[in-house]
């Protein structure tokens, strides 16, 4: 049997394990013991499971495969920032990043192979969506980000943000059911709150996610409170606007009670003026909620310019003194592609240009 014919085992549900087993003529607790070894110590080879026996191993071998995912390569920054390209089962490339702090460790990982939403600033955007990733494919780059953190920085992972390739909603089952295995206690065993996922704005998923009365944090990209100017740099707007998404943010936040995170990229002579912030503040006012006013990150594909020093600093002194708790963050890994809106593989990204 070939790998592409066998099982992947960690598509499976600890019950349909368990019924795998009960074929084997093994008893229900071998199966929990493999589970373990998948899901609680990351475990990548059967051969490596040392307390089962080796009969079942080679049974296990003969019908599963464990779709690992691995490094291809890592790129260092000067300010410690880890960019790593994974290569998947079927070697198509993803990108994920450690973001090292004095006060934490996070992980940025992709939930897509591309992207469907061609969002104008974005390298990602620009490259065409290939496939959903599965929930193990985004379970091992957490696992693989933590390990690097351990061995660069002798610190453990402290926060993961689902802000690499893709748009997470759009991949809505496998992204939760991967946060439900990092969570879980038969898991990676992190908490929910240390995990936050970003969308570009889909309002019928971000109610879903209200229904499904999630824990992790919500991010949304919103970069623009104002549907023309959102239309011209986020497409998605156009089926999805800002009272759309205002609707959808309120049935959110009135099932989960979770406050909602705005991304807010500041662009030179687009979205900088007092009169943008003032909407945005108005926009503020929905849901509680925080803005990270994040600098822009420059591509080859786009023409967007990072706004000054002196508006940016003005833009969040208005949102301040408007109530609005309002956090400016600075870039990590430029130098070497890994900051906001710069994760592309460069082979695939397309070449236009606005």
């Amino acid at each position: 049997m070939t790998s592409k014919d066998k099982i992947d085992i960690r598509s499976l549900s600890a019950e349909a394990l368990t019924n795998h087993f009960t074929q084997f003529g093994e008893k229900g607790y071998r199966a929990k013991q493999v589970y373990e070894w998948l899901w609680q110590k990351s475990c990548v080879s059967f051969d490596e499971m040392s307390n089962i026996s080796k009969e079942l191993r080679k049974k296990l071998d003969d019908t599963f495969v464990i779709n690992a995912v691995k490094i291809s390569n890592s790129q260092f920054s000067s300010d410690k920032t880890i960019k790593n390209s994974f290569v998947l089962h079927d070697d198509h490339l993803i990108e994920g990043v450690l973001i090292p702090t004095p006060e934490r460790m996070t992980a940025c990982v992709s939930s897509q192979v591309g992207c469907s939403l061609t969002c104008k600033f974005c390298a990602t955007g620009y490259m065409e969506r290939k496939r959903n990733l599965n929930p193990d494919e985004i379970y091992d780059q957490v696992v693989l980000i933590d390990k690097q953190a351990r061995e660069n920085y002798g610190l453990p992972l402290s926060n993961i943000v689902y802000m690499g390739m893709g748009e997470p909603l759009l991949n809505y089952a496998n992204v939760l059911k991967s946060v439900e295995r990092i969570t879980a206690e038969d898991g990676l065993n992190m908490a929910a709150k240390r995990i936050t996922v970003s969308t570009a704005g889909i309002a019928k998923m971000i109610k879903k996610l209200g229904d499904d009365k999630v824990k992790f944090n919500l991010a949304l990209s919103l970069h623009a409170a104002n549907d023309e100017k959102r239309n011209t740099i986020m497409p998605i707007n156009e089926q999805n606007s800002l009272k759309a998404l205002a609707e959808a943010l309120k049935y959110y936040f009135a099932r989960t009670k979770n406050p909602v995170t705005y991304e807010y990229i500041v662009f030179n002579n687009f979205n900088d003026e007092l009169q943008d912030a003032m909407e945005l503040a108005k926009f503020c006012k929905h849901v509680p909620c925080k803005v990270n006013i994040i600098e822009y990150n420059p591509i080859s594909f786009a023409s967007f310019l990072n706004a000054g020093e002196d508006k940016i600093e003005a833009f969040a002194e208005y949102l301040r003194n408007h109530g609005v708790i309002t956090n400016i963050r600075r870039s990590r890994g430029k130098d070497i592609d890994a900051a906001c809106g710069q994760l592309a593989i460069k082979e695939e990204a397309k070449s236009e240009s606005l």
